[in-house]
């Protein structure tokens, strides 16, 4: 079965970076966009960044543009967030997605970030 988890969450204090990897597993990875969100407390769940099958495409959140990229290892089977310059608002619990092709939604137990002021 599909299993995505991710790993690389921890307290950072603003301005300082973090790593973000989700190891995916269960279908055939390369042939998948995948996609980071994040929730912070009382907040919806929000895209963040997306990455096509190939690599090839990226998409990011206006708020994280140019401070996070978004990356993938067809080899290994990982996606990536690298996350720099980071800020109190990007607090919140990272979420690596998958979607098939019948649109049903894959999702880790995600990994908290907490950025202090």
């Amino acid at each position: 079965q599909v299993q995505l988890v991710e790993s690389g969450g921890g307290l950072v204090q603003a301005g300082g970076s973090l790593r973000l990897s989700c190891a995916a597993s269960g279908f055939t990875f390369s042939r998948y966009r995948m996609r980071w969100y994040r929730q912070a407390p009382g907040k919806e769940r929000e895209l963040v960044a997306d990455i096509t099958s190939a690599a090839g495409s990226t998409n990011y959140a206006d708020s994280v543009k140019g401070r996070f990229t978004i990356s993938r290892d067809n080899a290994k089977n990982t996606v990536y967030l690298q996350m720099n310059s980071l800020k109190p608002e990007d607090t919140g619990v990272y979420y690596c997605n998958v979607r098939n092709v019948n649109a049903m939604d894959y999702w880790g137990k995600g990994t908290l970030v907490t950025v202090s002021s």
